[in-house]
């Protein structure tokens, strides 16, 4: 008689889950272990650690939501039970770039660009592990086409653009910001010395750019200050991924950590060495300081635009 053998990883990795969706130990709408942490956990590849996840939302455990992760699924209706295995891989004729760039970009918004592979993207299709290089040259190339497609997305500016140099670029910084609200990993690539040559990212540079025409600026300082405005998009918006991949890491919510720092925080403002930092800590009405990337975006801009100003209705000197 044959001996039997053990299951794969991943299949061990799934009935654990699984075993703990049943007991209750995670509830719906719970956040099951990311990628990195199984992989982290069990010793096992970020592709098993994938397969194993992808096993799992196959069944209709768990589902993947932007910017939260994979989280336990509701129960589903009786009258449609899960599927008890996972259904059979797509034709590889159907695979296209178009369905590999949707997947690559919900693996990107749910986990982060670090847990997206071409593996990861092939086991959460079905298909074989090389198969989307024959529609995708590179990880990169990948990248860059998820980039453009996400920059596509955001709503068309107005035919009619509004009134006041001031008005058009505060459309155009929110309008980036909502892309990378929506994508938070986006905000990690391109860097200024580096720029992503997309369409779709050209259309909202040109807008920007077409603001500041017509007041006498030259070409360098048009370009500069539609740089600085990219900028503060951009460099706030890492935060957003950060948040992610830190929530995924500690399993600690922000507030969470927030409370462990509590002892280190007292003992900064006991201290007398740091008298400036002391006052402030204790000098929010509330007690503490309620980071919200929304509200600092828009702080952020205003005093950017208002700095500007001078130069772009020409009270100030680009060269002082």
């Amino acid at each position: 008689m044959a001996e039997a053998t053990d299951p794969p990883p991943y299949q061990r990795i799934a009935a654990d889950i699984r075993r703990r969706i049943a007991s209750g130990e995670l509830a719906p709408g719970d956040r099951v272990p990311s990628t990195r942490r199984i992989a982290q956990e069990w010793g096992v590849a970020l592709a098993t650690a994938t397969k194993a996840l992808t096993t799992l939302r196959l069944e209709g455990h768990v589902e993947a939501r932007p910017r939260v992760g994979t989280v336990v699924a509701a129960p589903r209706d009786t009258a449609t039970p899960a599927l008890s295995k996972p259904p059979a891989p797509s034709p590889e004729r159907e695979l296209t770039r178009e369905r590999i760039v949707r997947t690559a970009i919900e693996i990107a918004d749910a986990e982060g660009l670090a847990a997206l592979s071409m593996r990861s993207i092939a086991a959460r299709l079905g298909v074989a592990a090389m198969s989307p290089y024959r529609h995708v040259g590179s990880k990169d190339d990948l990248v860059a086409l998820m980039a453009d497609t996400v920059y596509g997305e955001a709503p068309a500016y107005p035919a009619v653009p509004p009134e006041g140099w001031r008005a058009r670029l505060e459309l155009g910084a929110h309008t980036l910001w909502q892309v990378c609200r929506r994508h938070p990993w986006v905000a990690h690539i391109g860097p200024l010395g580096r720029p992503l040559v997309l369409p779709n990212l050209m259309a909202h540079g040109d807008w920007l750019l077409g603001a500041l025409e017509g007041h006498g600026l030259d070409t360098e300082t048009r370009f500069d200050i539609h740089l600085l405005i990219y900028s503060h998009v951009q460099g706030l918006a890492v935060n957003l991924e950060r948040e992610v991949q830190a929530r995924a890491a500690t399993g600690l919510t922000d507030e969470e950590w927030m409370d462990r720092q509590g002892e280190a925080l007292r003992e900064v403002v006991s201290s007398g060495r740091f008298p400036a930092v002391s006052r402030t800590l204790t000098g929010f009405p509330n007690g503490a300081y309620d980071l919200d990337l929304d509200a600092l975006f828009s702080f952020g801009l205003r005093a950017l635009l208002d700095g500007i100003t001078g130069l772009v209705e020409g009270r100030a000197d680009p060269n002082a």
